[in-house]
């Protein structure tokens, strides 16, 4: 260990001739890393969590933060820069903000492009029918990679690097596995930001409420707090038609206990991991999916008047405001609150996974985005996109884009970090709930068909909140379409 450099001497005389033994750096780095996957194995499978005042190796972490980016060795040979397609929303931005010291990092400049959710997934379809990428790195929505996977729009990452140069171990559970398809890596998670429930502790603590764990206890708590006529609203939500309802609905039916595709059980949930099944069907038309469809229906009566056209951002806004009691979503829109002094909520906010409905358990619908490579990507630029991939989704660069504004981090490490900690409760919330196995994807499971799935429940719902149809009726449409989506001319 003297001689790999793991273990300095230092003289303990003038003479030289006595030594005392002290831990490198590189060794502290390494041990650090053990002591984390230990930690993780630990939780995994005794129940031991981070929410101890001590664990084995805690010492270590605490007085050794993560430093920040390191100029890579070499500039990145990519002509005319980095070309990157992103979401718009707040951490993408964060890194567009930090685009300078990045180009210094990987000596080359960088190109970003930010599209909304919807025609993101246009642009990345469009991107695939060109013969070369006008991009290098995509940024892809969790539920899209078996899309992009079996209609080779992605790369498989193991074709262009070592995964193991990610410490695949140092990230959350849930989203390391949802960025997999087949058993192989499509992307590498930039974002794992789970969909919570947002509550006012000062709110609730005045009103004598407990947070609540069920659905029901959401509509109690809203009916207390609900009162329109002093500008104060329940709770918001994704209620928007299309895209942002569906999501919201699969979460809800996630909630009361059921996936919107017959998933296997399993220990903890459900197994998403379908890429071989060729026997998938809908399981909307359901007792589960009714008892889901009615409590957002029931939530009509304790939101804003336009709740209808609320979705990402629009349902945290008012929160952020001082309009709302409880808001549904996700952590990446936490800054609109936890970075500004003069929100209402600034510092009052309570983190929750999604409340249980009847049959169901709590849980923390992971969403968020990996970055990944295209597959029409000229090879001769394959290499320095995969460097650049492993640059962005360090935990150097995640704890500078938190240090920046961002409020998610897929990383263990990051949200470990003692400054990390100290900028926000939602690290330590969100670290927490992965340990109780909360954090799970298969509330979107990531089939090909998902996007048109996700839209036709988000229309149906939204006929049946508008009074259209009955929520029976709803489920019924929903089910007939996605079969037709699933199996076509069956």
């Amino acid at each position: 260990m003297i001689a790999s450099g793991q273990i300095e001497l230092r003289p303990r005389t003038k003479s030289g001739k006595t030594f005392s033994l002290h831990p490198s750096a590189d060794l502290l780095d390494h041990w650090n890393r053990l002591v984390g996957r230990i930690v993780r194995l630990a939780g995994q499978h005794l129940g031991a969590g981070r929410g101890e005042d001590y664990y084995f190796g805690g010492s270590y972490l605490a007085a050794h933060p993560i430093k920040p980016p390191q100029v890579l060795v070499e500039p990145l040979a990519l002509s005319g820069g980095l070309r990157i397609l992103v979401h718009g929303d707040p951490t993408f931005m964060v890194m567009e903000n930090l685009k300078r010291q990045f180009e210094q990092v990987i000596g080359v400049k960088i190109n970003q492009r930010a599209f909304s959710i919807d025609r993101l997934h246009e642009e990345v379809l469009r991107n695939a029918d060109r013969k070369f990428s006008r991009y290098d790195i995509i940024a892809v929505d969790l539920p899209w990679i078996g899309e992009f996977a079996e209609n080779n729009i992605l790369l498989p990452l193991d074709d262009v690097l070592d995964t193991e140069r990610l410490d695949p171990s140092d990230f959350h559970t849930a989203g390391w596995s949802a960025a997999h398809w087949g058993g192989r890596p499509y992307g590498v998670p930039s974002q794992t930001t789970p969909e919570l429930l947002f509550y006012r502790k000062d709110w609730f603590a005045e009103a004598g409420l407990e947070p609540p764990s069920t659905t029901q206890e959401v509509l109690a708590a809203a009916r207390v707090l609900h009162d329109p006529q002093r500008g104060r609203y329940g709770v918001t939500w994704n209620a928007a038609r299309g895209t942002a309802l569906g999501h919201e609905f699969m979460m809800a039916c996630a909630a009361c206990g059921q996936p919107v595709i017959n998933l296997e059980p399993i220990a903890g949930g459900f197994n998403a991991d379908v890429a071989t099944r060729r026997d998938l069907e809908p399981t909307i038309d359901t007792p589960a999916a009714l008892e889901a469809a009615e409590y957002l229906k029931a939530l009509l009566e304790f939101s804003p008047p336009d709740i209808l056209s609320m979705s990402w951002y629009e349902r945290v806004r008012p929160y952020a405001e001082g309009k709302v009691a409880m808001a549904y979503g996700y952590t990446l829109l936490a800054p609109y609150f936890e970075l500004d002094e003069n929100s209402p909520a600034h510092g009052q906010t309570g983190y929750l996974p999604h409340p249980a409905g009847k049959s169901g358990a709590q849980i923390a619908p992971v969403g968020g985005y990996v970055l990944g490579i295209p597959a029409n990507l000229s090879k001769v630029r394959r290499a320095a996109a995969a460097e650049a991939l492993i640059a962005f989704t360090s935990p150097e660069a995640q704890k500078l884009y938190v240090q920046s504004g961002s409020r998610t981090s897929p990383r263990y490490s990051v949200g470990a970090d003692p400054e990390v900690r100290r900028l926000s409760t939602i690290f330590e919330a969100v670290d927490a709930m992965s340990w109780r196995d909360e954090l799970q994807y298969w509330p979107r499971p990531p089939i090909p068909q998902i996007s048109d799935i996700i839209k036709i429940c988000g229309q149906e719902m939204h006929d049946m909140l508008r009074g259209i149809n009955s929520p029976q009726v709803a489920l019924q449409k929903a089910q007939q379409r996605s079969e037709q989506i699933l199996k076509p001319g069956s």
